[in-house]
């Protein structure tokens, strides 16, 4: 199979979006649910199409942005067949000017290190877990295999944290169990695993303090700013993102559930980041992270 490799021209762009969902393929496959879907939908606010990985391309390369994208393969939780990594890494080398890849492999599967292995050998940058929706606790020590496999890759771990909309709403919150996505649960990890890059993703609400001690004492450890609109970002996110971990804080929008569009209007209208602290979060932090610069 072909290895995904990137022709980003950073002069070009103007920003690296680092949490974009896949959320359909080709063949109009979900990547969870219906009755999960329609929930998120209503708890975002977000009625509109789920384009496909093309379409999204299209999306960035127009705004002229890169955009790191992946699925949550939650098959063993949720008995949903997860979209294909590999055809999000097929997508990624067509559009290797605007996308990098990351995969989702469920820690729990059976065959989780043979497919981590295979699709490091694709050439994905990292790995997005969902601890929540995943229904795994990070800290276990049965999943220490994974995150030396990462570590030795030198590729990327992204976790979501805090609060979900996934199952938002529904009977006992579809069974999901919030505390998993605690960023505490990461610390250990992070501690273990030095060389293994961590990004805690999204406002870890209602645990921000958490991940904040996390990013200022781990170095390896990381913040994506997505799934929230800068209007409602905790007081000490801002004030941490503007000054100690500055430079380890990323741009994400969450799309398509949440719009860079938006994300950026909304932060430019609260002047929520510093003018010389800007250019790092949206472009220059992740493009060092990825191995771009």
């Amino acid at each position: 199979m072909t290895r995904y490799a990137p022709s980003i021209d950073l002069d070009s762009i103007e920003a690296i979006d680092t949490h974009v969902h896949i959320e359909v393929d080709d063949h109009g496959h979900a990547s969870i649910p219906a009755d999960l879907a329609e929930a998120a939908s209503k708890y975002f606010r977000a009625d509109g199409p789920r384009p496909d990985l093309d379409s999204i391309a299209a999306y960035y390369r127009e705004r002229r942005m890169a955009a790191v994208v992946f699925t949550v393969d939650s098959s063993t939780n949720l008995w949903h067949p997860p979209i294909s990594n590999d055809e999000i890494v097929d997508g990624a080398i067509r559009h290797s000017d605007v996308l990098i890849p990351f995969a989702s492999v469920d820690p729990r599967r059976d065959d989780a290190l043979d497919e981590i292995g295979r699709l490091i050998e694709r050439g994905v940058k990292g790995f997005k877990f969902h601890p929540t929706v995943q229904g795994f606790d990070p800290s276990d020590d049965r999943y220490r295999p994974v995150y030396e496999a990462l570590q030795a890759a030198g590729v990327i771990g992204l976790f979501h944290t805090g609060q979900t909309g996934i199952g938002a709403g529904m009977p006992g919150g579809y069974g999901f169990r919030l505390a998993l996505s605690n960023p505490m649960l990461l610390d250990g990890v992070a501690a273990d695993y030095p060389d293994l890059q961590i990004i805690m993703a999204h406002p870890s609400v209602p645990w921000q303090e958490e991940a904040l001690s996390v990013a200022t004492h781990k170095h390896n450890t990381w913040i994506d700013l997505s799934g929230w609109s800068p209007k409602y970002f905790p007081a000490e996110l801002v004030r941490y993102s503007n000054s100690l971990i500055r430079t380890r804080v990323l741009f994400g929008s969450d799309f398509p559930l949440l719009t860079p569009d938006r994300w950026i209007r909304d932060a430019e209208k609260m002047e929520t980041f510093k003018p010389e602290v800007l250019p790092g979060i949206m472009k220059d932090n992740a493009a060092r992270l990825l191995g771009l610069s």
